[in-house]
């Protein structure tokens, strides 16, 4: 079916505030942004400029000397003087009044652009970012351009030396029938028909005095051309697409249907039902058209292979943008984007930010998971953004997962998406088994039952490979003193120091402390210290000893910190020998291992009992994402989750009924709690590095909202705290929250806006480190 063209709203109750944060202008844009009182015209252009500081206000500057106004245009980066330092600000507006006086007005240093190196769309986005967001413009301006522009590096794309074969050229000249070196380098440039790049010609053992012969020959030439992805093709596919099933093909139907303007859709199939070829499909029906796609993916380990699939697929020039490619890279890849020299750009949340010159199409794979949402500096929501730039830029948009959050499944149910189910696998291959495997009562070898040995060794005995799953790393949670009862306890945050045995380090995962294991206990000198629960490195130890014929494998963020480890692990994966992968969610997300057929979960009951309302979510997430690893190709699954309560409702709910009997179920209960999606959440943190300064500062801040809200007259929102973190102390601060819960979303944002401008003058913020979190995902 065809999506209702509605507002882009990651949640409910958006009709009416997205009318209200969608001005026409820049100056309605910038409303929520406090001016004072500005004196009488002064002669002289005024520049407002955008600063990438904390502070949520504007910075007046007169133009630098010898540019003229009609030079000047938003979007735009000059140089200016701060204090004593210099900063590169970018051009909201030019205006003719300021508060501060002519003769106080210091002059921009340079203008950096002849053009705006943000395009008008992407400002427009920015502007939106910065007033949902309630974060300083200056900051997500900066945010959205790559470090070196940043840093005032031209905006334009490298130029480059090329090298090709000149037309006509031939083997057989007699210049060079008695040169060897000039015959091998012309050869070699005739099969790179778009030429060699000057910088690649050692990697193909090209000599340049061989090449500067060839020159003076006329046998060769050279281009001076900008650095870009790749040439573009006649032609898209570089190999056959693969047939849809009927519910693909439904899918894809309807889609593609909506490509003449906005339409968001949830396509919710099960973990291999083929939406990554639903994704493709609709691609190379983007490029068809001559138009850009953008996908985002959730992790950088996601990268290497979606981008090795795309480039089997398509003859297309793409881009991968991530945190992992250096600042040059990034750069360029970013310029061929806004200048529609990429026509496929992939990367992770930050890549939302990247300027497409003809947007086509936009693609949030797993858009479910926790990895899209920013937890410092500008906290903002990729699949969330998304659906505003979609919408603002009249392009379709694809949610894909096999386990939707409930904010996006509550869109579709109410009709603010299509939605889209693939309810079986692609190729015919079977859903994977669940067995509820109860180990009250049973001893556990690093956390291994026995009925789960027997069952590993079985799957291998069989020629197949088994994947261990268990989220915590290192060797063990804790250290212990048999004697006294000391546990290794992170000094600066109150958690404990994770063994990790092959390094012989404790390691607070919180904060990053680390020292080393000690020989005897720090209270009483004795030396039986021993580790305490299992992590990944000690499963992985366990593992190698009871199966010692088979190579085992673990991945988790230790073992993949070298660069290409993580493929190093894939390509011993994908040889299809019987293996063992033990590791935490990083194996839950997106990867494709035909011959795994035992999942084994070793502990499921973590997400059972915390006290963060999205807890449950994450868990039912997790797990019906990492059981989807099993049985993906014609050899069944199976998937045994090791549990001290088999018997939980919840977990009876998803091994039985699946994950959307689970979903519906939790969002019943989330409407009868007044929580999101049928809520919405505004979250005040503070920390110090007193005891009491943190929450001091909060109940300052409670009482002038307490005021705001009576004095606007504002109804339907609670204040809830303030009350210390749950890890109250974490590296060497001192944590307190304040939560701010509205049934609606308008007079929630309209309090934010009057009381941010109050916090920022409050003398007790000063002395803590405060940040509004603002539809957060994370309340801890």
């Amino acid at each position: 079916m065809l999506a209702k063209k509605v507002q882009p709203t990651p949640l409910s109750g958006w009709n009416t505030f997205a009318s209200k944060l969608a001005p026409t202008g820049i100056a309605s844009s910038l409303a929520f942004i406090a001016r004072p009182k500005r004196s009488p015209r002064v002669p002289d252009a005024i520049l407002r400029l955008a600063l990438p500081s904390p502070l949520r206000r504007l910075f007046d500057y007169r133009a630098p000397a010898g540019v003229l106004r009609a030079q000047l245009h938003p979007g735009m980066r000059l140089r200016v003087p701060f204090g004593r330092r210099e900063m590169i600000g970018i051009l909201v507006e030019v205006t003719d009044t300021s508060e501060v006086p002519a003769a106080k007005l210091k002059p921009a240093l340079a203008l950096l652009d002849a053009t705006p190196p943000l395009p008008p769309a992407l400002f427009k986005l920015c502007l939106w970012t910065s007033q949902y967001y309630q974060h300083s413009l200056g900051d997500t301006l900066s945010w959205a351009l790559p470090v070196l522009l940043r840093q005032g590096e031209l905006a334009e794309a490298r130029q480059e030396r090329f090298w090709s074969a000149a037309p006509g050229a031939s083997l057989d000249d007699p210049r060079i029938a008695r040169a060897p070196r000039q015959r091998e380098a012309l050869a070699t440039l005739a099969q790179h028909p778009h030429g060699v790049a000057h910088q690649l010609l050692s990697k193909l053992m090209l000599s340049k005095d061989s090449l500067d012969l060839l020159l003076a020959k006329d046998l060769v030439q050279v281009d001076i051309r900008r650095h870009a992805p790749g040439a573009r093709h006649e032609h898209w596919l570089a190999q056959p697409e693969l047939p849809l099933n009927p519910e693909q093909r439904a899918a894809y139907e309807a889609i593609r249907a909506g490509f003449d303007s906005y339409h968001a859709f949830l396509l919710a199939g099960v973990t291999g039902s083929g939406k990554t070829e639903v994704y493709l499909q609709l691609i190379r029906e983007t490029l068809e058209a001559g138009k850009q796609a953008l996908v985002l993916i959730p992790e950088i380990n996601l990268g290497p292979q979606t981008l090795a699939r795309f480039e089997q697929r398509f003859n297309a020039r793409i881009a991968l943008i991530h945190s992992a490619v250096n600042d040059r890279e990034r750069l360029e890849a970013w310029l061929a984007a806004r200048d529609g020299e990429a026509d496929i750009i992939i990367g992770t949340r930050s890549a939302l930010f990247t300027p497409m010159k003809n947007p086509g199409l936009i693609i949030i794979d797993e858009e479910h998971d926790g990895s899209y949402k920013q937890q410092e500096g500008l906290r903002y929501h990729a699949r969330d953004l998304a659906l505003v730039r979609a919408r603002q830029e009249n392009i379709p948009i694809v949610l894909g997962s096999a386990t939707p959050s409930l904010e996006s499944l509550h869109n579709a149910y109410t009709g603010r998406y299509g939605l889209l189910r693939l309810n079986e696998r692609a190729g015919g291959a079977k859903q994977p088994r669940f067995l509820r495997l109860d180990v009250k009562s049973r001893p556990l070898d690093s956390g291994i039952s026995g009925p789960m040995q027997q069952a590993i060794g079985q799957t291998l005995a069989a020629g197949q490979q088994v994947l261990v799953f268990l989220n915590r790393r290192g060797f063990a949670p804790t250290l212990l003193c048999h004697d006294c009862g000391w546990m290794s306890e992170c000094k600066r945050c109150d958690a404990r120091m994770t063994v990790h045995q092959r390094s012989g380090e404790l390691r607070c995962h919180h904060c990053g402390e680390v020292e080393r294991v000690p020989r005897h206990c720090p209270k009483c000198g004795k030396v039986d210290l021993r580790p305490v629960g299992a992590g990944t490195e000690r499963a992985e130890e366990r593992l190698g000893i009871l199966f010692p014929d088979v190579p085992v494998l673990r991945v988790d963020r230790d073992s993949t910190s070298r660069k290409d480890a993580m493929n190093q692990l894939f390509a011993t994966i994908q040889k299809g020998h019987p293996c063992i992968l033990v590791g935490t969610q990083m194996l839950a997300k997106g990867h494709h291992f035909p011959r795994v057929t035992l999942v084994s979960i070793l502990d499921a009951d973590g997400g059972l009992f915390s006290g963060d309302f999205r807890a449950s979510e994450r868990m039912a997430q997790l797990i019906v994402q990492v059981a989807g690893r099993a049985g993906r190709a014609e050899e069944p699954g199976k998937v045994i989750i090791q549990t001290h309560l088999a018997d939980h409702p919840l977990l009876v709910q998803l091994t039985e009924q699946g994950y959307f009997a689970f979903a519906e179920q939790a969002l019943s209960e989330r409407r009868s709690a007044g929580l999101p999606p049928f809520a919405h959440l505004a979250l005040l943190r503070a920390e110090a590095h007193k005891p009491g300064q943190a929450e001091g500062f909060l109940d300052e801040a409670c009482s002038e909202a307490e005021r705001l809200l009576a004095e606007q007259n504002l109804t339907g929102i609670e204040l809830l705290g303030p009350v210390p973190a749950p890890m109250e102390r974490r590296a060497g601060r001192y944590r307190a929250q304040l939560l701010l819960q509205a049934t609606a979303r308008a007079p929630l944002h309209r309090l934010l806006s009057s009381w941010l401008l109050i916090l920022e003058q409050m003398p007790g913020g000063r002395a803590v480190r405060w940040s509004l979190d603002v539809d957060p995902v994370d309340l801890y």
